[in-house]
C-alpha cells in the first residue's frame, strides 16, 4: 500500500517507521518542514492518506483528499466545527474518510466501556462526573480530542447536563473537562464518579505513542477500497 503522510511529526515519522516495517511504501510527506505541498503533490501514486497536523490545517488538507480522490485517515484535532463539512464533501465526492479523535484500540475500548458505565451510573444522582485529560507541554488543543469524545459519551445519558465546559467545576449544569499539560506525557484520561461516601474512576494511560500510531495504520489499510466516512466503531465492531 502507498501511503502519503500529511503531517511529518512525532506520530508520522512513528507511523512511517511502522508501514515500511509491514512492506508498505510511503508515498511522500507534507510537512511544514519540507518544501512538497499538497497543492503540487500528485495523487496517481498514492492509495491512501495519513493526516495528523494542526487545527487550522486539517480541514484543508482532507478536503484536498477527498476532491482528488484519496482516501483519508485523520487524526487531527482541534477542527471538528468543520466536519460536517468533511463528512459533506465526501458524500459529493464519493470519497473514503476515516476520523477518530484517538486511533488507540486501547483508548476506544476505553470509550465503549465509558459509555456502558454513563448508561449506568445516570440513575445514581447522588455521585457528580468529571473528566481530566493530562497531555504533554506540546498539546496545541485544549480539552484534547480524545477528552472531548469522552465527554460525548456521558452526555448521550446525560441529558441533564447542558453540554461540557473547560476547566471550570463552577457551573453544575456542565460536565467538567479539567485539562493539564505536563514533561513527557502521552496521554492519560479519567473518569471519575464522586459522591460523599465514596468515588469510581474509569481510566486510560498510553505509555507511548505507538499505539496511537498503530491504530492509525490499521485504519488506513480497512480504508482501502472503501467509501463513505468511517470511524473507531466501525473498524472494531463497537
Amino acid at each position: 500500500m502507498r501511503i502519503l503522510l500529511i503531517g511529518y511529526g512525532k506520530m508520522g515519522k512513528t507511523i512511517e517507521q511502522m508501514a515500511l516495517a509491514k512492506g508498505h511504501q510511503i508515498a511522500g510527506t507534507i510537512d511544514h518542514t519540507n518544501a512538497e505541498t499538497l497543492e503540487n503533490y500528485s495523487p496517481a501514486n498514492t492509495d491512501v492518506a495519513i493526516e495528523f497536523t494542526h487545527p487550522e490545517a486539517a480541514f484543508g488538507n482532507i478536503s484536498y483528499c477527498l476532491k482528488q480522490g484519496i482516501p483519508v485517515v485523520s487524526g487531527s484535532t482541534g477542527w471538528l466545527d468543520r466536519y460536517s463539512e468533511a463528512v459533506q464533501l465526501c458524500e459529493e465526492n464519493k470519497g473514503a474518510f476515516f476520523y477518530a479523535s484517538n486511533y488507540s484500540v486501547g483508548v476506544n475500548l476505553f470509550f465503549h466501556f465509558n459509555e456502558y458505565i454513563a448508561n449506568k451510573m445516570k440513575a445514581y444522582q447522588e455521585y457528580n462526573v468529571s473528566i481530566r485529560e493530562i497531555h504533554h507541554l506540546q498539546k496545541v488543543d485544549k480539552p484534547s480530542g480524545t477528552g472531548i469524545t469522552t465527554a460525548e459519551g456521558i452526555l448521550a445519558s446525560y441529558p441533564t447536563l447542558q453540554g461540557w465546559a473547560a476547566d471550570d467545576d463552577s457551573d453544575k449544569s456542565k460536565l467538567n473537562i479539567i485539562s493539564e499539560r505536563e514533561p513527557d506525557v502521552v496521554g492519560t484520561h479519567i473518569v471519575t464518579y464522586a459522591s460523599e461516601v465514596d468515588k469510581i474512576e474509569l481510566g486510560h494511560i498510553a505509555h507511548s505513542r505507538a499505539g496511537f500510531a498503530e491504530g492509525a495504520l490499521m485504519a488506513a489499510e480497512w480504508l482501502k477500497d472503501r467509501q463513505g466516512v468511517y470511524g473507531m466503531k466501525d473498524m472494531l465492531n463497537l
